[in-house]
């Protein structure tokens, strides 16, 4: 196979998208045409694993080589979250990979002449034979259940045709439609062998113990379109190269990806939670297409899509439905708590900012494909929220707090089966973003933006929308209120210490007092210490008591608290019963580990509580400490920071972090490039600039009726 491969230096180089032919004999003929525009490419390697990136025009894909005794080699595609991916079986040893190459763009033709879009790369493995386990090219999601154990439909096995020192794989999508080709081949000759079951044995040649490869890999998925730089960025953003990076990769006019690998696709609470803390440094056609495409897959009755199916994905789960060879993207409405982030992030935009304002009203008028405008969609949130939130409002009492769904064992963002240490009422809902919403309902309507899409009996239901917030913000946190007398914080410390493999440190001298992770069916507290006050942080106005409660006990170092050497954990079981004690380990996806956007969300909560003028002394000392201690932590892990999250080791009285997956112990695998974990792009070390923003702008979240100062006042401060 003839390619045209470009190996420019990095951030420098023009890529040539390559042309592909097939001819009648199945052998291929290449032609260069210049790109339109210069290629993104950059790496993220930790942990044993290349990831290498590269997006330009119809192009968009990310390459992951692992090394270890269970080497694995896909390239993924945000069109259609579509990808490819060899497994290979355990080696004795473990192996390491190298990319030779830069990756280059490859346009192809499937056998009915369509477009498949791709890339090549050349790499190296530094072993003499690797034999492939399993060979898929279909739907990210089917590709994220088989490495994580499951079963794939059968309908998307493909057979390799092998050919001298290259195999390719290539099938139709399940419909017909143009569908996937990945073709690898020895690049300094070697051999490659079928052996019993089917499996394929690449040989290095005789005499040398590397393997080279040349790979190229191609989706027919409909490609998006790219939001480019200059229309991604102010220039108020942290100068953090690989961060912006991972911002522009994932993001596209059609919607904000969550995350690669795993995550190629929309997600709501992700897509809020990063316009969200965004918006100071994002330009709006970031930001609206990410309030868009929350908008776009609301159910009926107004609740915000988790995550969506489509390309292949959508085409087998309709199937399962009665609907064969029907490419309608399907979604899952499990989760509760995007719900009740729409309203006060799509406030933060057109009602707090600036630039938003002067948008607001033609962006509400908008329409989508199916003829309905964006602001009819958000009053149908809107009074979703107001109907769910009305029972605990006239009896505030555990029964009527926001439950999980029925059969559900998830709804927030802590979404594994051990999330909420069987609990279902999580605290990050009940407690703030209900309120939250409410707060938000209340300003829209007294600010007369959604006048055109209301009517009478709508307006009457969300009138008192900012009485009801009160209500929640009075009642709700304290049915989730943990307290330790010191003694027993003492003993429980010292019990679990050991089974988390760290030592007991300082016991407190005083009672603790936090907030539980959630409730149980009975209303009574999970008492497992948590890192989701940061939400209140962030969303919320908490009286002094309550913003003390917050941060006081979580800020210590753990195992008393959630601090570490290398990030600020997200939970910490110590002063729950041993038998939740298992649920909540650091290979746990949920459990003492520590997730990026947290820490960043308490940064930006911290500072957003220390722009307030009501705050005493004691206090204010108190949240500036907790930045330092916080800050302190974050950089102490900075390589990480792009991470979805990542777990650490203490061995010889330190911490050190490592990359969430390369154990056997652990649950899953964390992505390198996750969207909500840019959003250190919108905070710094010390910025009370940003924490007036975050205060000035959100004043809608107090009182509906007053309002507040823009952005562009706190801008022109």
């Amino acid at each position: 196979m003839k390619t045209h491969r470009f190996t420019k230096p990095l951030c420098a180089w023009f890529a040539c998208a390559v042309l592909f032919t097939a001819c009648k004999d199945g052998s291929i003929q290449s032609s260069g045409t210049p790109a339109s525009s210069s290629a993104l490419t950059f790496r993220i390697d930790i942990g044993g694993q290349i990831n290498a990136f590269y997006r330009q025009d119809k192009v968009a894909a990310h390459l992951l080589a692992r090394s270890s005794t269970k080497p694995r080699l896909l390239v993924v595609f945000p069109a259609g979250n579509s990808g490819t991916g060899l497994w290979f079986d355990d080696t004795a040893q473990p192996v390491s990979w190298s990319l030779d190459s830069t990756l280059s763009a490859l346009s192809d033709l499937d056998r009915a002449g369509r477009p498949l879009y791709g890339i090549s790369a050349d790499l190296s493995v530094d072993t003499d034979a690797l034999t492939i386990y399993k060979a898929l090219l279909s739907n990210v999601r089917f590709l994220r259940d088989f490495n994580g154990g499951a079963t794939v439909p059968p309908q998307i096995a493909t057979q390799p045709v092998v050919q001298k020192a290259s195999v390719q794989w290539q099938r139709e999508r399940v419909d017909g439609a143009a569908g996937y080709a990945l073709r690898a081949s020895l690049r300094d000759g070697g051999s490659i062998e079928t052996v019993a079951g089917g499996k394929l044995v690449l040989h290095a040649p005789a005499g040398t113990h590397t393997l080279r490869l040349h790979i190229d890999a191609l989706s027919g998925e409909t490609s998006m379109s790219p939001i480019a730089h200059a229309d991604l960025l102010a220039p108020a953003a942290n100068p953090d190269p690989v961060s912006q990076n991972v911002l522009e990769f994932l993001s596209f006019r059609d919607k904000l990806l969550a995350g690669s690998w795993q995550y190629d696709t929309y997600f709501g609470r992700d897509t809020l939670i990063s316009v969200c803390m965004l918006i100071p440094v994002l330009q709006y056609a970031a930001i609206e297409a990410g309030l868009t495409s929350v908008l776009d897959r609301l159910s009926d009755d107004g609740r915000v899509a988790h995550e969506e199916g489509i390309g292949e994905f959508a085409l087998i789960d309709n199937a399962k439905n009665g609907r064969p060879d029907d490419p309608t993207p399907t979604y899952d409405y499990k989760m509760i708590d995007g719900d009740y982030l729409l309203a006060p992030i799509a406030a933060a935009w057109l009602i707090d900012d600036a630039r938003g304002q002067s948008r607001a009203t033609t962006y509400l008028a908008q329409r989508g494909s199916d003829g309905r405008t964006n602001g009819s969609r958000l009053v149908v949130n809107l009074l979703h929220v107001a109907d769910t939130a009305k029972p605990f409002t006239q009896q505030p009492t555990v029964a009527n707090l926001i439950h999980l769904r029925p059969g559900q064992i998830v709804g927030n963002w802590r979404d594994s089966t051990d999330g909420l240490g069987d609990g279902v009422y999580p605290y990050d809902v009940n407690a703030v973003l209900v309120p939250a919403a409410l707060r938000a309902a209340s300003a829209f309507l007294v600010r007369g933006l959604l006048d055109p899409y209301l009517d009478a009996e709508q307006r009457a239901t969300l009138v008192d929308a900012a009485n009801e917030a009160g209500v929640w913000e009075q009642y709700a946190p304290a049915l989730f209120r943990v307290e330790v007398p010191a003694a027993q914080a003492a003993t429980d410390i010292s019990g679990y210490a050991p089974t988390a493999g760290v030592p007991a440190g300082v016991a407190p001298n005083a009672p603790l007092s936090f907030y539980a992770l959630s409730l149980d069916e009975q209303g009574t507290p999970v008492p497992v210490m948590n890192s989701d006050g940061g939400f209140a942080l962030l969303f919320g106005t908490p009286p002094e008591d309550e913003l003390q409660r917050i941060v006081a006990n979580v800020t210590r170092p753990f195992p008393a608290g959630l601090v570490t050497d290398v990030g600020m954990l997200v939970s910490n079981p110590a002063y729950a019963s041993p038998s939740l004690w298992p649920k909540f380990t650091s290979s746990a996806y949920h459990g003492t580990v520590v997730w990026s956007w947290q820490q960043a969300m308490w940064v930006a909560g911290l500072d957003r509580q220390l722009a307030r003028d009501d705050l005493s002394s004691p206090t204010r000392a108190l949240l500036t400490q907790a930045r330092l201690t916080i800050w302190r932590a974050i950089s102490n892990a900075r390589d990480m920071r792009t991470f979805e999250m990542w777990t650490w080791t203490y061995t010889d009285g330190h911490y050190q972090a490592d990359a969430f997956g390369t154990r056997s112990t652990d649950a899953t695998e964390a992505n390198a490039a996750q969207l909500w974990s840019t959003t250190y792009l919108a905070i710094r070390d010390t910025q009370l600039r940003t924490s007036r923003y975050w205060w000035q702008a959100s004043q809608h979240m107090q009182d509906g009726q007053r309002g507040g100062r823009g952005v562009a006042a706190v801008a022109s401060q």
